[in-house]
């Protein structure tokens, strides 16, 4: 039950055009039972990555008589189409891409993906099917999301599209989204924030929740990629998450959000294209056992959203026990302090069926009951009166159930979502009652009891990812921190407390003075997580999240936050500063630096991130001039756009780099490096011998040159949550220039 526990989310913008998240994404392995072997010699339940989907059980039937007829019965489907509708839940979800990450570089591989790859892909025909140009999602602002025909298995298996799965694989470790993993919908909510990339720290913030601790370093894993100072994940019971505080005009104020996405887990057979165990394993009584929790947490975001403020509820199920009876209840209960809101016209082109006003419910023996009075006394632990719509017509009128959106999987060949938006117009009733306490939800006879673990499907689990942005301009609290907290051991991961700096801190003089930094560089929103000894990684937040950290260290279980910005090197102290930066952190960094800059062009960023080591005489007249002026230590190198020259890049390139004795290097990642390469036209392709597009063969090369540079690194260690250092005093550490994509 842990494990379909998700939390409530928030942001500022537009939600709607946020929610949908379509995917080709394959479902992980399940235990079974040895079974005789197929015809093909395969052991029975073993998969076949060249089965239909790719990805699927070839045993499994995409069949369910008790599914067909229950959606037969509730006429969700417009008269006619029903058999459409089965016809499109057969069929593998296609792959769709969606373009992340600061606008200026999206449009970038934007440009690249429209005038390479898609044209490259157009009118091919593989096993006899026909690859149609991929089309832009017509619904989708700035053309930012592309819908293709190709399916996972195509992709992956076909020679002629390997340059573009190459591409794909690659750019999606850093700005494109291809599933709908753990934080696909926290990275739009934090793409929304960083629209303006001169805008190193929004005023809104992300918070983003999962009650499972290691979904919550998938989270941080994902969100890592926008490398935002506005994000925090934590790990918390969605239906019971805090409520927080913080600093307003030097008193205490409970924190109350302007936007929450409610993406609650759910049973999830709007996800039977891509997740097949769904045909096998859906039953009716899936729906009825998450009913409760879905009503728990949605009451828990609207308690915590600010009055004038939206949520979003949302599931991959098409089962109106999970969405229009989730959404009556929580509209009764609110005795008019929620409305549903009229969303039609946020998406211009996205085709959605209207929320339904009469359903039944059926157990799963096929059992029907149109009204809580034909329910027998001894299944009211199990079914309960807010399963059913309102017997008031009047009442059931006000409620405006329309408003709500299904998107059905044949209209628009995606998967099956609900989509409702809540306005909250006044306090909730009980708040109203109970201004000062925390009423919790579970204490409203009118919410059903927390189904029995046990009961809980746990075979589907919702993307969810409750994510808070607040736009509220907080002031910083006091300079100094509170008390320090203790360790905090999550699930058998011990957590370090965050650590703020003071503007007196030793560490901030040599930084200063070694990058010139601004006289305006937040240094209260520095911070680390090593409490004693030498710190050796610090991080930014913005001061709203500074503001929240600092009044509430011990009631939210913080998994990770902020971005990271300076890295140490002991070597580098005898070049004037312990600390190289981070090219995590670069964008948020760079408009306070004034120093240790070397502008460089076009020519120059394929130089840097094509050569392991290249001599300060390899980049050209300008950027070698500049270089030699500078002493030996971290430097940043900038590209800037020239509008005269379309053919280059129109947006600003930052990369951390190194100025050695004699040569120059940039610290990328590897994906990071080829992504950035693509952006300047050189494409980095490694054929089935591994070898590069220009015939040489792809090795790993280990510099030695300019070896009293640094001390080798190791980045934070996503999935434990940890962070380790490996010394090697007198070596640089391997800079990733790349050799080839990454398979």
């Amino acid at each position: 039950a842990g494990a379909e526990k998700r939390s409530s989310v928030k942001t500022h913008r537009r939600f709607i055009s946020r929610v949908i998240c379509v995917s080709s994404m394959g479902r992980k392995n399940r235990t079974r039972q040895r079974a005789q072997p197929n015809r093909d010699g395969r052991p029975e339940g073993k998969r076949n990555r060249d089965d239909g989907w790719g990805a699927g059980y070839s045993e499994i039937i995409k069949e369910n008589k008790l599914f067909e007829h229950y959606y037969t019965e509730l006429k969700i489907v417009p008269e006619g189409e029903f058999e459409e509708f089965m016809e499109a839940m057969r069929e593998p979800l296609p792959a769709t891409i969606r373009i992340t990450g600061y606008k200026s570089h999206a449009k970038e591989i934007l440009h690249t993906l429209k005038e390479k790859y898609f044209k490259e892909v157009q009118d091919l025909e593989v096993d006899g099917q026909k690859i149609e140009a991929p089309q832009p999602l017509s619904w989708y602002p700035d053309e930012l999301a592309w819908h293709t025909n190709l399916s996972r298995k195509i992709l992956r298996k076909s020679p002629l599209l390997e340059k573009f799965h190459q591409f794909l694989v690659s750019e999606t470790e850093s700005i494109l989204d291809m599933c709908a993993a753990p934080g696909s919908k926290t990275a739009q909510l934090i793409e929304m924030l960083h629209s303006d990339m001169d805008i190193p720290f929004p005023e809104g913030f992300v918070i983003a929740n999962d009650v499972d601790n290691k979904r919550c370093y998938l989270l941080v894993h994902q969100a890592k990629r926008l490398n935002s100072p506005c994000i925090m994940v934590v790990n918390h019971d969605a239906s019971s998450i805090p409520r927080l505080h913080f600093d307003q005009d030097g008193k205490k104020d409970i924190l109350f959000y302007d936007r929450i996405l409610c993406d609650v887990p759910c049973s999830g057979d709007g996800t039977m294209r891509k997740n097949i165990d769904v045909w096998k394993k859906w039953t009716t009584s899936n729906s009825i056992h998450l009913h409760g929790l879905q009503i728990r947490i949605a009451v828990r975001g609207v308690e915590q959203l600010a009055v004038g403020g939206r949520m979003v509820y949302s599931t991959c199920s098409l089962n109106p026990i999970e969405d229009e009876a989730v959404i009556a209840a929580l509209l009764e209960k609110s005795e008019g302090a929620l409305e549903l809101a009229d969303a039609s016209a946020d998406l211009p082109g996205l085709k959605y069926m209207p929320g339904i006003t009469s359903w039944k419910v059926m157990t799963k023996e096929g059992q029907w009951f149109s009204d809580w009075s034909e329910v027998p006394t001894s299944r009211h632990t199990q079914i309960r009166p807010t399963m059913f719509p309102p017997t008031d017509p009047e009442k059931l009128a006000n409620m405006k159930l329309e408003r709500c959106m299904r998107i059905l999987p044949h209209h628009q060949n995606t998967g099956g979502f609900f989509v409702a938006v809540l306005v909250k117009k006044a306090p909730m009733p009980w708040n109203r009652r109970h201004p000062k306490g925390e009423t919790p939800a579970e204490g409203n006879p009118s919410v059903p009891d927390t189904p029995d673990p046990s009961e809980v499907k746990k075979d589907h689990v919702c993307g969810f990812s409750s994510v808070t942005e607040l736009h509220i301009d907080m002031k910083c609290s006091v300079c100094s921190s509170p008390p320090p907290p203790k360790k905090m051991k999550l699930f058998g991961f011990k957590e370090d407390p965050f650590v703020f700096l003071t503007e007196d801190d030793p560490i901030f003089p040599p930084i200063q003075a070694f990058y010139d930094l601004s006289p305006d560089f937040p240094k209260l929103n520095v911070l680390t997580r090593t409490r004693e000894g030498k710190k050796r990684n610090l991080y930014m937040v913005s001061k709203e999240l500074r503001n929240v950290l600092l009044n509430n260290s011990e009631r939210m279980k913080v998994i990770n936050t902020g971005v990271k910005v300076w890295s140490r090197n002991n070597d580098g102290e005898q070049f004037g500063c312990a600390f190289r930066l981070a090219q995590e952190g670069i964008y948020t960094l760079c408009p306070y630096i004034r120093a240790r800059i070397i502008n460089i062009s076009v020519e120059d960023v394929k130089v840097l991130l094509t050569q392991e080591n290249p001599f300060l005489s390899k980049l050209g007249d300008d950027a070698h001039t500049q270089a030699k002026k500078l002493e030996m230590g971290s430097i940043v190198l900038r590209y800037l756009p020239d509008p005269q020259d379309l053919d280059a890049p129109q947006c600003p390139i930052d990369l951390c780099g190194w100025r050695g004795k004699t040569s120059i290097r940039a610290f990328v990642s590897r994906n990071e490096c080829l992504h950035y390469l693509r952006m300047v036209g050189v494409e980095v392709f490694r054929d089935k011998q591994g070898k590069r597009n220009d015939g040489s063969t792809e090795t790993e090369e280990e510099s030695t040159e300019d070896a009293e540079g640094l001390s080798q690194e190791a980045d934070l260690l996503e999935q434990e949550g940890e962070e380790t250092e490996q010394n090697a005093n007198g070596t640089e550490p391997v800079s990733s220039t790349c050799d080839g994509p990454t398979s």
